[in-house]
């Protein structure tokens, strides 16, 4: 019998603004993702969805819940994912091994820093940030890498950023 994956918790946010929502190349994983990463030590999802999105852009956004709560006194709950996505994932660091990445649509609460729209870039792995419109997603349209080619994100990208802006925007 095969021995398992290792498996870590992630966390993703699909941060809407308007009709978009925004994406980044990411150079490790060569493809359009939006912003995410690892679950820290003594961190739920929710907090690493909001952290992982300043960090990365430097917008403060808030989650936009996909479900109603359920009433209860005596736990605290956070949000629900949208979806939960397991994902296989090959790196120089972790080598082969699988994401159990937590989905959650965001809203922007801060202004866009200028009107060109660029971000903070403090994520050494994002070269390239860009917001891919409704129509863009819908007609899976190819973005310009930072090296020149055109790339169309995955497949779970396009239908989860039009999920997005769909839910948050609608």
């Amino acid at each position: 019998m095969p021995h398992p994956k290792t498996r870590h918790f992630t966390a993703t946010g699909f941060v809407v603004n308007g009709d978009a929502t925004l994406l980044h190349w990411h150079k490790k994983v060569q493809e359009w993702l939006p912003p995410g990463g690892h679950v820290d030590l003594n961190e739920d999802p929710v907090q690493t969805t909001l952290r992982e999105i300043k960090e990365e852009t430097g917008f403060d956004v808030e989650i936009v819940p996909t479900q109603k709560p359920l009433r209860v006194s005596n736990l605290d709950q956070i949000y629900a994912p949208h979806s939960i996505m397991i994902e296989d994932v090959v790196d120089s660091e972790h080598g082969e091994h699988q994401h159990i990445d937590h989905i959650y649509f965001t809203r922007l609460i801060s202004d866009i820093p200028s009107p060109t729209g660029e971000l903070s870039l403090q994520d050494k792995k994002a070269t390239s940030w860009l917001w891919a419109s409704l129509t863009d997603l819908k007609s899976e349209t190819p973005f310009k890498t930072p090296k020149g080619e055109f790339r169309t994100p995955p497949e779970d990208v396009l239908k989860l950023g039009l999920a997005a802006i769909r839910h948050v925007s609608g």
